[in-house]
């Protein structure tokens, strides 16, 4: 038997080993696993309601009467706020250009300023390339609603998947662990559930948090397209570590040729919330949820989006835990676990 620090310095190649293999089948099932996950992340989320009407009534009945009344709810949802939200993304692409002409007379602005005081700074160079990715930018923006408007049919295929996940879930889950060892299926199913539906439940919350509260701050601010702003928010938010982050400075460029004092009220504002979630939120409703090591944080995320995009940033996360708990690996844990004394 070896000591503790040479069985972790034995299980970390065959973690490397594990995390490539998973990232390679991840990479090959890209388009699938899309569609179950976001099924399995539906069943999820309604098994809380099931679970709740099942005890009065049975369960299949309960299932049937929670995913219909959750299909009217959504089908609400987008035929009002996600409508408006497109709309509004819409008309903010098609005045992108105006923006980007005033950005770029902010600097032309700055230029002269610092010119006048003998400072020679030549922005021609970093406005073409702005100019260049800007308009490609654009480009994709409307690619990617009009593939929001076309992608209907996979949202049917995960709400169809979805139900039936919901309605014989967990028979199909134990036909999954079967592919494990006995000894280890009890610890597989519980970092799943502590990593993976933890994760996204906690995410889910905190995301609609910010959203909502940074449309509340872009009314009060007065800001053009703010319902679009506070989802662009909210769904950045959605990215553990710096998904929060990206997406305040993101907003924040796109305010800037409304007013640099706009913006930088926009940036307080923003930074105030995210620290409320971060400080006050975060900590009760993501409690006994992921826990990892910054550095295999970010670490997991660029590998995780080299390999996957977007959807292999939401997974990294998740998969790195699961993997941190089946192995025991304290040294990739965000903070030492302190055993109670006596």
């Amino acid at each position: 038997m070896g000591t503790p620090e040479q069985c972790s310095t034995h299980s970390l190649p065959a973690t490397l080993a594990l995390g490539w293999a998973i990232v390679q089948v991840l990479a090959y099932f890209e388009t699938v696993l899309i569609v179950f996950i976001f099924a399995a992340i539906l069943a999820f989320l309604l098994n809380y309601p099931v679970k709740f009407v099942s005890r009065f009534i049975p369960r299949w009945v309960a299932v049937v009467l929670v995913f219909l009344l959750a299909l009217l709810i959504l089908g609400g949802l987008m035929a009002t706020l996600g409508l408006a939200i497109i709309s509004q993304a819409q008309q903010l692409l098609q005045q992108a250009p105006q923006f980007l002409e005033s950005a770029i007379a902010l600097l032309e602005t700055l230029q002269s300023f610092l010119q006048k005081r003998n400072i020679t700074v030549d922005f021609s160079t970093f406005e073409t390339q702005l100019r260049e990715q800007a308009l490609g930018i654009i480009g994709k923006g409307f690619s990617t609603l009009q593939n929001v408007l076309l992608n209907l049919l996979n949202v049917i295929v995960i709400a169809v998947v979805g139900f039936f996940m919901l309605l014989d879930g967990r028979r199909l889950w134990n036909l999954i662990v079967r592919l494990f060892p006995a000894s280890l299926r009890d610890d597989l199913t519980r970092a799943i559930q502590k990593n993976f539906l933890g994760l996204f439940w906690g995410r889910l919350l905190l995301s609609i948090f910010l959203g909502i509260s940074t449309f509340l701050v872009f009314i009060l601010l007065d800001i053009r397209y703010a319902l679009v702003m506070a989802a662009l928010a909210g769904a950045f938010d959605l990215i553990p570590g710096i998904g929060a982050t990206i997406g305040i400075s993101l907003i924040c460029l796109i305010i800037l040729p409304q007013g640099i004092l706009l913006s930088l009220k926009v940036l307080v504002g923003c930074i105030l919330l995210q620290q409320v979630e971060e400080n006050l939120l975060m900590p009760r409703i993501m409690q006994g949820s992921i826990n990892i090591n910054p550095v295999i944080m970010f670490f997991a995320l660029l590998v995780g989006a080299r390999v996957a995009g977007v959807v292999g940033v939401f997974l990294s996360l998740p998969i790195a835990g699961v993997i941190i708990c089946l192995l025991d690996i304290d040294e990739m844990r965000g903070e030492k676990i302190e055993q109670p004394s006596g």
